[in-house]
C-alpha cells in the first residue's frame, strides 16, 4: 500500500474524531450548564457588602462559626434549646415538614420564640436534584406554608438534603426567595451515638467563618452540645446563626452558600 493510499483512508477517520470531539464539547457544555450555579462563601459576600451590622456580633471582625441544626424539631430539641438558652447562644434550625413541623409545632414556636434562626429543609427530605421543577417547589413551598401558619415569618434560608444543589434547584429557590446554605463541619451524627466522637469531629473540622452542621434528632448530638460550645469558646470563637455570619451582607434567593 502506498503512502498516498494510507494518507486518504485516514481522511475518514480524522473527521470522525473531529465529530466525536464536537459533540463531547456540546454534551460538556450542557452538562455545566444543568450541573452548575452561582456560590459564594460567608467571607466573600461580607466582603462585597457594605454597611453596619445590627446587634453586638461583626463577624469581619470576630472569629466566628456559625452553628445550625438540621432535621427537627424533635423530642430532642427542647434539651438542645435549653442548653442554648444556659449558654445565651442562638442557632439556625433547618426545619423538617412530615413527622417534625407538623408533628411537634409549639417546639417549632419555642425556637422561634427564643430568637433562633429558622430554615427550610424540605417536607419530605427527598434529593432535591432527583425530582422535577414541580415536585421540588412542593417540597419547599410546603414546608414555608407550615412555617408561616405556626410563627408567622416565611423562611430566607433553605439546605437542601444532603447538600444536592443544581441550576434548576437553584433556580426555584431564586422563585421563592429562599438562599441556599451548605457547611463546612459535618460530625456524620447520623451514623454513632458517642457523643466524644462527635464533639472531636467537630472540634478537628471548624475553622473561621465556617458552618457546621448538626442534627438535634440523634441521640447522640444534643449531648455533645455542651463540649462543642465550651471548647470553642476556648479557642476564642463567637458561635453565631448563618445569617449573623453573612452580615452585613443579606441572604440573597437562589444563591449557595459555602464556607
Amino acid at each position: 500500500m502506498s503512502l498516498i493510499t494510507r494518507r486518504r483512508r485516514s481522511r475518514p477517520l480524522i473527521a470522525v474524531s473531529i465529530a466525536v470531539a464536537a459533540v463531547s464539547a456540546v454534551a460538556l457544555t450542557v452538562a455545566l450548564t444543568v450541573t452548575t450555579y452561582d456560590d459564594t462563601s460567608p467571607r466573600a459576600a461580607r466582603a462585597e457588602a457594605s454597611g453596619s451590622v445590627a446587634g453586638n456580633v461583626d463577624c469581619r471582625q470576630a472569629k466566628c462559626v456559625a452553628l445550625s441544626f438540621d432535621g427537627g424539631p424533635s423530642p430532642t430539641t427542647p434539651g438542645l434549646l435549653d442548653i442554648l438558652e444556659r449558654e445565651g447562644l442562638h442557632a439556625t434550625f433547618f426545619v423538617q415538614g412530615k413527622g417534625h413541623i407538623a408533628k411537634y409545632p409549639d417546639i417549632l414556636r419555642r425556637i422561634s420564640d427564643e430568637g433562633h434562626e429558622i430554615g427550610n429543609h424540605t417536607w419530605n427530605h427527598r434529593r432535591l436534584t432527583d425530582l422535577d421543577e414541580d415536585d421540588i417547589r412542593r417540597e419547599l413551598t410546603s414546608t414555608q406554608d407550615a412555617i408561616e401558619k405556626i410563627i408567622g415569618v416565611r423562611p430566607v434560608l433553605m439546605r437542601p438534603p444532603e447538600g444536592r444543589t443544581n441550576r434548576k434547584v437553584a433556580k426555584i429557590c431564586r422563585d421563592l426567595k429562599l438562599a441556599q446554605v451548605l457547611w463546612s463541619v459535618t460530625a456524620k451524627d447520623y451514623e454513632t451515638t458517642d457523643s466524644a466522637l462527635i464533639t472531636k469531629r467537630v472540634l478537628d473540622q471548624t475553622h473561621r467563618d465556617g458552618i457546621i452542621l448538626l442534627h438535634d434528632l440523634h441521640k447522640g448530638t444534643v449531648p455533645a452540645v455542651p463540649g462543642v460550645i465550651k471548647e470553642l469558646k476556648q479557642r476564642g470563637y463567637t458561635i453565631v446563626t448563618v445569617s449573623q455570619l453573612l452580615a452585613p451582607a443579606k441572604p440573597q434567593p437562589g444563591m449557595v452558600y459555602r464556607p
